[in-house]
């Protein structure tokens, strides 16, 4: 993709040239680090399923993607802390004394994670002994599986202190770094996994490899890494009473809602599944099924990070022109990379799906589709969601992911029970379509583009011609006339001749191909 030339107001030419420069950069550096991630994690839930189905049955499969769907979802207990955190150091970098004001707001979070994550653990523990949650979600006949589901979740919740640190180095133009120590620490989790299972075959043995190594790559970043970055945290030093304390949860709460949907979207539906579904090789078609559409909403998402990023420091400064230019040209690149993406995907998953299961575990076409398709229509929505995170819109955020989240649920407990993984497909979708891409979306892009409804039709034309492009084969679009718009997305202005001679060579192309 071309790096666009967007000139800044009120500069020179040269300081343009500079901060032009300088976002290209955090944006490749973020992007790179952000596809390692997505690498590891299609290592994580793809690569990784033969090694664990030659050592485990099916059974124990579907408990180990019950107990990595609960560990993910843990991390609600965040509590929106982190995106409240960003939004203070964005803030302060504007301020007098700003590496002062981080500095005290650093060591008084901190101890409020601290504190949070050792009473939830408490409560976990407590609670499991009352309610074992192999009994909960029909794994009783799965050995160590308590055993295991404890160690995830209680494991999940100490390492919640890094949310603060990653959110540091985001304000301060240190995104890439943040999501490279993540890759670090889910690299080493996956070699600890596999020496476990081949080890041991153990289920609690995979899951203490999995939670030590990324606690241990956490601890680091907090207690090292962030205080050699920026020095000025080793002077922070400061009590706040209770009532702050109660402050920051209650600002962190809209956050909440919406960082609560997101994690539920994505793990609540296994949980659920596994509930409701009494066939168990149904519930493991289930978890296969949706790692493809959780892989495709996380190249969006790791897409859109960046972005965010940037977008946020456009907003806290108010740079409504850059701002406006790089949220037109980012949504149009999450919308061509989701539709490319899908379009690759839906011929070649199936031969796919029965060589990475080795023929156990049967395919789901209609579950397949209803899941790429509905996650690539709401693509230009997670850039949205990205953007209404980092330029504090929270009661934004809390009316639309709760509202989303209230209607995922009593979908899901309509239509799962006598539908199956499909109703858990459609409820997921629905509330994406309904609520993330027709509220949250429209009102974000309302707000920041000067012409949102050309905008939206625009991207929703652009998905249906990609995909058609590659249905069909085609190899040349005909725009008539060339903007500056379509110029940015590579049209380009040839002669008569030269445009006869391509039309030549595509019908050439598409006649060899056979009829469409």
């Amino acid at each position: 993709m071309a790096l666009i030339h967007v000139p800044l107001v009120d500069a020179t030419m040269g300081e343009a040239l500079v901060s032009v420069s300088g976002r290209a950069r955090r944006l490749v550096e973020g992007w790179s680090a952000n596809l390692f991630q997505l690498v590891l994690g299609v290592t994580q839930q793809i690569a990784l399923i033969p090694v664990f189905l030659h050592f485990w049955t099916s059974d124990v499969l579907a408990a180990w993607l019950a107990i990595y769907a609960a560990g993910n979802l843990v991390l609600v207990a965040d509590g929106g802390l982190q995106f409240r955190a960003l939004n203070r150091f964005f803030a302060f970098k504007a301020s007098v004394d700003g590496d002062g004001r981080t500095a005290s707001y650093y060591a008084a979070m901190l101890r409020i994670y601290v504190g949070l994550a050792g009473l939830l653990i408490a409560l976990v523990l407590a609670g499991t002994q009352l309610l074992r949650p192999s009994d909960l979600l029909g794994f009783r006949a799965t050995p160590d599986f308590d055993a295991s589901f404890i160690v995830m979740i209680a494991g999940t919740l100490l390492t919640l202190p890094v949310n603060l640190a990653s959110a540091l180095y985001r304000a301060r133009g240190l995104y890439s770094r943040a999501v490279w120590l993540q890759c670090a620490a889910m690299l080493i989790a996956q070699l600890g996994q596999l020496v476990a299972i081949v080890a041991t075959g153990s289920l609690l043995a995979v899951t203490i490899a999995y939670v030590a190594t990324q606690l241990l790559i956490q601890t680091y970043v907090v207690a090292i890494d962030a205080r050699r970055l920026f020095p000025f945290l080793r002077g922070g030093r400061v009590r706040q009473s209770w009532r702050w304390i109660a402050g920051q949860f209650r600002r962190a709460f809209p956050f909440a809602i919406a960082g609560g949907t997101e994690l539920a979207l994505q793990n609540l539906p296994m949980l659920l599944v596994s509930a409701f579904v009494v066939d168990r090789v149904a519930v493991a078609q289930w978890g296969l099924t949706r790692v493809v559409a959780g892989l495709l909403r996380a190249l969006c998402t790791q897409a859109t990070l960046p972005l965010a990023a940037e977008l946020g420091h456009d907003h806290a400064v108010g740079d409504k022109e850059r701002l406006q230019h790089l949220y037109a040209r980012g949504s149009v690149f999450v919308t061509l990379l989701a539709s490319i993406v899908i379009s690759g995907l839906l011929p070649f998953w199936p031969d796919f799906f029965a060589l990475w299961t080795q023929g156990a575990i049967p395919y789901d076409p209609l579950l397949t589709m209803t899941l790429l398709i509905g996650t690539g229509i709401i693509a230009p929505s997670i850039l949205a969601l990205g953007f209404a995170n980092y330029s504090n819109r929270g009661e934004l955020l809390a009316r639309t992911k709760g509202l989303q989240l209230a209607v995922f649920l009593v979908l899901s407990i309509v239509l799962t029970p006598p539908m199956g993984p499909l109703g858990a497909a459609i409820a997921i979708v629905a509330s994406d379509v309904l609520v993330q891409c027709g509220l949250l979306a429209v009102v974000i892009i309302g707000q920041t583009l000067r012409r949102p409804i050309r905008h939206v039709a625009f991207l929703g034309l652009l998905m249906a011609l990609v995909t058609l492009m590659q249905e069909t084969g085609m190899t040349l679009l005909d725009v008539q006339w060339r903007t500056d718009h379509l110029g940015s997305l590579g049209a380009i202005e040839v002669s008569r001749e030269q445009y006869l001679g391509l039309l030549a060579d595509a019908l050439e192309i598409n006649m060899s191909a056979g009829p469409v």
